[in-house]
């Protein structure tokens, strides 16, 4: 369980071994959570099962969230050569002196989504010092020499799978084709490296996100939902 957000209710993940389910050992440890936290309380439900659902049900849990996690095939790429907007240039990026700029913009265009929005340097820093980092797959774009969007990408080698880290785009550029161009550039890059699949992490209520992506040849691959309390 954690209990660090000042704002958000405790989260918890809830697991029962196979051969233990049905028994009331996922009712019992779900009351014992309820218990501890004062009936304030967020679960995560991997793999969006009926039972899971039942549950939450019984719990007094509500759905809150669907994060779906996407993916593609990179073999072959089928897509097109990405078109920038107008006046727009990309970029890889360079550790301590586009910290504070991304930071911002990262902030600006993540402003409805508290958990990437509120990342500090420290946060950046703790990502540019794990062994997935690399600078040559974190894309930054940029007009008259201020950036506007960024894709960074993540490689997981040892499963030989590509990520779609995270596409942020400032408000004010968006709805113009740069955050489509900057994910087929991400994902040009993963393909070059040799990459055969790639996945990414997407809200399902993040309507225009989803179309993009599915229009780009992503499916899904697994449903994680959230369950909260109400108070």
């Amino acid at each position: 369980m954690e209990d660090t957000d000042p704002v958000e209710a405790p989260a918890a993940e809830l697991v029962v071994h196979p051969e233990r389910r049905g028994t009331g050992h996922g009712r019992a440890l779900g009351a014992a959570l309820l218990a501890a936290t004062g009936k304030r309380l967020r679960v995560w439900a991997h793999g969006g099962s009926s039972a899971a659902r039942h549950l939450a049900q019984v719990l007094g849990l509500s759905l809150f969230r669907e994060l779906r996690q996407l993916r593609r095939s990179l073999v072959p790429l089928d897509l097109a050569e990405p078109v920038l907007p107008e006046g727009v240039t990309v970029r890889t990026f360079e550790p301590g002196r586009d910290d504070a700029a991304w930071l911002a913009v990262n902030r600006a265009a993540f402003a409805h989504h508290p958990e990437q929005g509120s990342l500090t340097q420290q946060d950046l820093d703790d990502r540019k010092a794990e062994p997935w980092f690399d600078p040559k797959g974190f894309f930054l774009a940029e007009r008259d020499g201020a950036l506007i969007g960024f894709h960074w990408t993540k490689v997981h080698a040892e499963e030989g799978l590509g990520e779609v880290y995270v596409v942020g785009v400032l408000p004010d550029a968006q709805g113009g084709g740069l955050g489509k161009a900057l994910t087929s550039i991400g994902l040009h890059h993963l393909a070059a490296e040799g990459l055969p699949t790639v996945m990414l992490y997407v809200d399902a209520d993040n309507t225009p996100a989803v179309t993009v992506y599915e229009r780009m040849g992503f499916t899904t691959h697994e449903v994680d939902l959230m369950y909260r309390t109400e108070s």
